[in-house]
């Protein structure tokens, strides 16, 4: 069985059952939501525990439960740009945004990046009466570019300078 049949049988098992993410996630527990759903599709794994809590919901046999536990391709089966228009207006966010961001973020932080690895995803649900809103809020820890080969008195690092 390859990773993409695994991500096909457990979104049948979840159809058939009739059950939500929500549903599932809390089922699962020990770590946020859009992990577990990520690993769940494919997009990242799942430590043992959760593994075998995974497998033990959705009946999967022990070789399926290892799979869980792969480092993925993370990125795999999506194209560039995403086709899907949910998925798209994110790309679209960072196209016409990413620039304005990278300014702000260097301005205030320095040279560096916003780590994807060491970060944290909130959405929430905001009623408004001409439709509802989508909130998120992202968090990544700065990760500053390393000035390697630095001499005396050059810092290594690309921290915002005093």
């Amino acid at each position: 069985m390859t990773r993409e049949e695994l991500t096909e049988k457990i979104l049948d098992i979840k159809r058939e059952k009739g059950w939500t993410w929500k549903y599932v996630t809390d089922e699962i527990g020990g770590m946020s939501p859009v992990l577990v759903v990520g690993a769940l599709l494919g997009q990242h794994k799942l430590v043992k525990p959760l593994a075998k809590a995974a497998a033990d919901l959705f009946g999967l046999n022990e070789s399926e439960e290892r799979m869980l536990n792969e480092v993925p391709m993370r990125g795999a089966g999506v194209p560039m740009p995403p086709t899907d228009p949910l998925i798209y207006r994110f790309y679209e966010l960072v196209m016409i945004n990413g620039p304005a961001w990278k300014a702000l973020i260097e301005e205030e932080f320095g040279d560096g990046i916003m780590s994807a690895i060491d970060f944290d995803f909130d959405m929430e649900r905001l009623a408004d009466p001409k439709g509802d809103r989508v909130a998120i809020k992202m968090s990544g820890k700065f990760l500053p570019y390393k000035y390697y080969g630095a001499e005396q008195g050059i810092p290594t690092l690309g921290l915002k300078e005093a």
